[in-house]
């Protein structure tokens, strides 16, 4: 008799454990396939056909499958799941930090799953979309794989103060890049056809002592649409030729027109072949397809299908939230801040004034008076404006705001992120 240990990892094996629950079961030979597919961390039979090895040979050429679920709301509602699987010359994570991929094009909201899978939580509104999703990133993937390039780790590694003084004419859809190697920035331009004024271009490279070069390669952002340029200091001694021809060696892009991944019709969950737990399992479920539920420590932002964004159970209360903004703007005007802080206290702001906006009573602050709690030109009070003069204050009253927010709400992960950014501003100031 069968046990639930069997787990085939080659598609021989699934062939041969099917055989056997179609003797044991009395059932038809593709169901027999589908389940022990399944056994196998496959979705069904077709999807081990395409990651499963023949013969029992481990499969040794790195990989990565990327999986975006859609519903479609003009097809009468129309769902299904569309998974690329991208053949690599080495890990993904090799290629580019976990991390950082969450800057890359195409993976802004891909949450990786296992160690060769991501799923966007967020649905897709159509099939056509999410290939298209997908295919840009693979896009983004074999650009990094071919170049060597990563996304900056910093703002200021982003934003070159040539740039931020004189911006290169008619850029569009740029994005900024890092040599690992020689730490030299590259800037990656992608504008719709010949918009771009060559007289232009030319005379800001002259003024800034930047080379800008336009490639063959039809590009990430919207291959055949757009040209890809790829410019940097010339000053600062770097190939940019020897750049160039390493995206030229590419290959065409994928495009959603040619696609080359598995589709689905359902919303069944797939498993990639290295998800091996039942938490795996569990991790790989796209949030996007699970109807929100309450828990004993956080609620649902909204009770629809795909809503995803979750609080913490409690409240501040009005005047908690108004001394919370006094102090997030304290802090920001303050001499003593490090630049990194301000990136941490202001998605910080905007989700306390999410939480502002659905804890509120009908009546209260209905007027202008909302936004100025976290924005707006209101000043933060003078006792907080006091401290903020000083290291020490800062860091006194960020910590004041810590535990104000530890008492109103329950523990939970939507508050804990949030108090990370507490801490690491603190972190930053002490330094």
């Amino acid at each position: 008799m069968l046990t639930g240990d069997v787990r085939p990892t080659t598609l021989e094996g699934v062939k041969s454990l099917a055989s056997q629950l179609r003797k044991e079961r009395g059932i038809k030979h593709a169901i027999a396939l589908d389940l022990a597919a399944q056994a196998a961390s496959c979705s069904n039979f077709r999807n081990a056909q395409r990651l499963l090895v023949q013969g029992g040979q481990e499969a040794t050429r790195p990989y990565v499958l990327l999986s975006i679920y859609w519903c479609d709301k003009e097809q009468k509602y129309a769902s299904g799941r569309e998974t690329l699987k991208i053949e690599l010359s080495r890990s993904i994570l090799e290629i580019c930090g976990r991390y950082a991929l969450k800057k890359v094009r195409g993976f802004g909201n891909l949450r990786m799953v296992a160690d060769d899978h991501f799923v966007c939580d967020a649905l897709a509104p159509s099939q056509a979309y999410a290939r298209e999703r997908l295919c840009t990133a693979e896009r983004s993937i074999r650009f990094m794989e071919y170049t060597g390039l990563r996304p900056p780790r910093s703002s200021r590694e982003a934003h070159p103060k040539t740039l931020a003084q004189d911006q290169l004419p008619n850029r569009d859809h740029a994005t900024a890049w890092i040599d690992p190697t020689s730490g030299q920035f590259i800037l990656v331009d992608e504008p719709y056809g010949d918009a771009p004024d060559k007289i232009k271009r030319s005379a800001w490279a002259a003024r800034t002592g930047w080379k800008i070069v336009k490639t063959a390669w039809p590009g990430m952002y919207s291959p055949y649409d757009c040209d890809l340029y790829v410019a940097t200091d010339a000053k600062s001694g770097c190939d940019l030729d020897a750049v160039v021809a390493k995206i030229e060696a590419m290959s065409a892009p994928l495009v959603a027109d040619n696609w080359a991944g598995e589709s689905s019709p359902s919303w069944d969950t797939f498993v990639s072949p290295l998800a091996k737990t039942a938490q795996d399992v569990r991790r790989a479920r796209c949030r996007g397809t699970v109807y929100p539920s309450a828990s004993a420590t956080s609620v649902p932002y909204s009770y629809r299908l795909g809503s995803t964004r979750r609080r913490p159970v409690g409240e501040l209360g009005i005047a908690g939230h108004i001394e919370a903004g006094s102090i997030i703007k304290a802090v920001l005007i303050s001499r003593h801040r490090p630049g990194g802080v301000r990136n941490r206290l202001s998605p910080l702001r905007s989700t306390l004034e999410d939480w502002l906006e659905l804890e509120r009573r009908r009546g209260e602050l209905d007027g202008p008076e909302f936004f100025q709690v976290y924005y707006g030109d209101t000043v933060a009070n003078k006792d907080h404006l006091e401290k903020a003069k000083s290291r020490e204050g800062v860091i006194w009253i960020l910590g004041e705001l810590k535990v104000q927010l530890q008492r109103a709400y329950a523990d939970c992960a939507p508050l804990r992120r949030q108090l990370h950014r507490i801490e690491m501003s603190v972190s930053l100031t002490q330094k």
